[in-house]
This record gives structure tokens, sequence and C-alpha cells, in this order.
């Protein structure tokens, strides 16, 4: 199991401002510190830890930070609707659009997703695959 995802930033504020644009609406809470932001999914007392973690920092080397070529992170919503909602607060959050909301014929017929890109360049995708929902294939 990934226990926690971290991806690096050179303007913390910037990448505060994409980030908080969906991680708060699919159940995540902010932490800010000198560090830089650590996001996680609340836990009840008893209840077990729900991972993974995500954390936006600076590098610890110095060096500016830089997006992974092939890496992404990709975030599950609950539904198409909150696939398309939170694309465009992304967008308005400063984000770049690496794909529209959809779905795509390589994967299967319920998977919905949008790419988008943080202002440090790493690829991030939001997805629903609701079987309840119309898939690709509905007419």
């Amino acid at each position: 199991m990934i226990s926690y995802v971290t991806v690096g930033a050179d303007d913390i504020a910037r990448a505060k401002q994409f980030y908080d644009a969906f991680l708060p609406a699919l159940g995540y809470e902010l932490k800010e510190g000198p560090e830089g932001l650590s996001y996680a999914l609340p836990v009840a007392p008893g209840q077990t830890i729900l991972l993974p973690d995500f954390y936006v920092k600076p590098t610890f080397n110095g060096a500016p930070a830089s997006a992974g070529n092939g890496t992404m992170v990709t975030f599950e919503a609950r539904n198409q609707n909150q696939v398309r909602t939170l694309h465009l607060a992304v967008l308005a959050a400063g984000g770049a659009d690496e794909g529209q909301p959809g779905f795509r014929a390589s994967y299967g017929p319920h998977f919905y997703v949008s790419y988008l890109r943080d202002p440090q360049g790493n690829k991030i995708a939001i997805f629903s695959c609701d079987p309840d929902e119309p898939g690709r294939d509905a007419v």
C-alpha cells in the first residue's frame, strides 16, 4: 500500500492555491507548516488511518523542483460531475489543462477522468469509476 506521495514545489503559495481547489472537496484536510503542505484524510478516533497522504514541499537538496516525465498522481472523485467541477476549479486556481474530463478509449467503460498540471508541472488526474453512472458506451 502506498503511504504517501510527495511532489516538489518552488512556490508553495501557488501550489496551495492549486491543491486547495480540489483536495478539500475529496475529503483531504490541510496542515501547513514551514516544511510545506501536508494533505491527509481525517481519521475519527478508533478508525484506521486512510492512506495515502499527499505532501507538497520544497526540495530537500535546494535545487529547483521539477516534474517527473511519466509521473502522475491520481485522485478519486465521487462521480463524473465532481470530476468536471474540480477540473474547472483547478483551472481557475492556476492549473493547466492536460486533458478535458471524459472517457478514454484505452480504459474501462466507466473510467471518467480529467488530466491537469499543477503550477510546477506535476501531472495530476482526477477520476471516477462509478458503475451506476452512464458509461462510455451508453447510448
